[in-house]
Parts: C-alpha cells; structure tokens; sequence
C-alpha cells in the first residue's frame, strides 16, 4: 500500500501513519530501530530497494529524506507512506524537502516520525556531509554508516575517515571486507603456525576497501603491507589478491573474476572458493546487526591508517 502525501507537515504524516496500520493491520509493535536515510532521488528506489530486503532481518522503520537543491520554489514537504508489500517487513516514509522547507535544521523532520525507544541509525548512501557525527541528523543517531565507494574519489574519502572519526561511525567500505577477514583469519588459524613477515595487497583503482584491508592486516600483523591499485584494464572492481609471506612459503588468496577466489598454499592444492562481491543489502543487514560502535574499525581507519606505508606506484608495483 502507497499513500501519497502532498504539501503535508509531521503532524499530518504521524496521524496518517496511524490510519494506515489501523487499515491494513499492520503494527509498529515488532520494529526494532529506525533507519534515517539521506539521499539522492535518483538513488532512492535503489536504497529503498536495500533497506526492504535488510528489514526482513532487522524490522524496522525507514525514513528517506529527499533533499533537492536549493532553488525558488515555494517551501513544502511532501510525502509519501509505503506499507505491506511496498515496504517489506518495515513501513517506508519518503520526506521529500522543496525549498528551503526544514534545510536549516532536518532534525525537526525526522524527530516527530521516530519509534518511541528504539534506536536510530542514519545511512548516508551517496552525498555525505563533513563530520557526520556533528550534523544535526547525525547527533540523534547511534550508528552512522557512509559509503566511501560511492564517492568521486573513493580513494581520498577513505583516507580522511580517520579524521573526524567519532564512536558509531562505519563505512560499508568496510564491510565489504568481511569475507576476506574471515578467510584470512581462518587461514592464520591452520598449521603450520609460522609469523607472516610480509604481506602485499592488490585491488582495483575505484576499492576504498583495499585500503582498509591492508590496514586492519597493518595493525592485526604488525608487519609490513605493501599494497597498491591496479589499472582498470587490468582489474575493474574490488579487491584482486593478498598475499602473506611465511617461512614456510606464500599465502596467496586471488580473485580470476568477481565471483571466486583461488587459495594457494605451500605443500597443499590450490582450492577455488566461492567468494563473490558483496550486496548492498547483505552489508547494510550486517551493518544493523549491532548498534554499539565497531571499535575495530575506529582503531583501523585511525592507528592502522597512520602505520600504513603509502600506496605502491606502478614503476614500484612492476608495472
């Protein structure tokens, strides 16, 4: 179910919200958090789409602000209400700002549509503000996630996360590297029990999360990581391979394409893996498994980042 609502205010939408489960039976008792997010229109079916399939998991209430540029047009908020199968297993508020309506203080908007006692999370998809945990959405919330691969520069995002860090930020850059942190790990936890001495990081030109990777395996090993981009002729998207020198030989974990990965071991036979990109919705479900802050990946974008080696050249990569 979709009710449209046109030049509206929070009252209208709270009172609206209310008629709409007392229609169609549906509660609010079962949701678990609400989930702010900020974005794009032309991102915001995309995002919605995400959010849908992340609330089968985590039921929830999800709140899409629509901040269009600034321009002449009479101030008006207008909404729009998506319930049952429009919405998932949460309830989906799209606030769509027109002029200068609420710019100055989006706090106001979202305050009067929050569930009573549940947590916030706000998700900036795309457009991030600087200092996320100082913005007037940001201060409501206990978990604020970015996307750094979303950005022009990702490589220059990533590298300034460390900066305006505060308890509760995330990037789903960083999630994105769940599966090579499990494999590694489980790799590491298989005799013969040697020290990595090295380790060599590769991915592609447009992966914030080879970065983060070489800096969690920087502070996790204490060893030196030499990573580096590769061209996009070369290797497109993602993560391409890590390699760990041992004693004993090298632990090479390589990506042929984007949906397996190739593990070479010394003495042992090569054994090709399932490992494809992760989704939008499979990290943004992580994401909201849990609310308190992911002190791992504050240590990693600010002690790991700053014991990093900058990234390899291509004349240094062999290039």
């Amino acid at each position: 179910m979709i009710v449209d609502l046109p030049d509206t205010t929070v009252s209208k939408i709270s009172r609206a919200l209310v008629s709409v489960r007392e229609e169609g039976g549906a509660v609010a008792l079962g949701r678990v958090l609400t989930l702010v997010i900020l974005t794009r229109e032309k991102a915001m079916e995309e995002v919605i789409e995400a959010a849908n399939d992340a609330s089968r998991e985590h039921p929830m209430r999800v709140i899409v602000l629509l901040i269009s540029d600034p321009d002449d047009s009479d101030p008006r908020l207008d909404a729009q209400i998506r319930v049952g199968g429009d919405a998932g297993a949460s309830e989906v508020i799209t606030l769509r700002v027109v002029g200068e309506a609420g710019r100055s203080n989006l706090e106001s908007l979202v305050t009067g549509l929050l569930l009573p006692d549940a947590p916030v999370v706000v998700w900036w998809p795309n457009t991030t503000p600087d200092n996320i945990s100082k913005t007037s959405i940001g201060r409501i919330a206990q978990r604020r996630i970015t996307d750094a691969a979303t950005k022009r520069d990702p490589s220059a995002f990533v590298a300034g996360l460390g900066d305006q860090y505060a308890p509760g930020d995330t990037d789903l850059s960083w999630t994105r590297l769940t599966r090579w942190r499990e494999q590694l790990a489980a790799i590491l936890d298989q005799p013969p029990y040697d020290p990595v001495t090295a380790v060599t990081v590769r991915g592609a030109s447009d992966s914030p999360s080879t970065a983060l990777l070489a800096a969690w395996l920087r502070l996790a090993l204490d060893v030196p990581v030499d990573w580096g981009y590769l061209d996009p002729e070369e290797w497109p998207h993602g993560i391409k391979s890590v390699t760990l020198a041992r004693p004993s030989g090298e632990i090479v974990l390589e990506r042929p394409n984007s949906a397996s990965a190739i593990l070479r071991q010394p003495g042992q036979p090569s054994h090709e893996l399932a490992f494809p990109r992760r989704t939008l919705r499979e990290c943004l479900a992580e994401e909201l498994r849990r609310l308190d802050p992911d002190v791992l990946y504050g240590r990693v974008i600010t002690e790991g980042w700053q014991l990093l080696d900058p990234p390899a050249t291509k004349e240094t990569q062999g290039a």
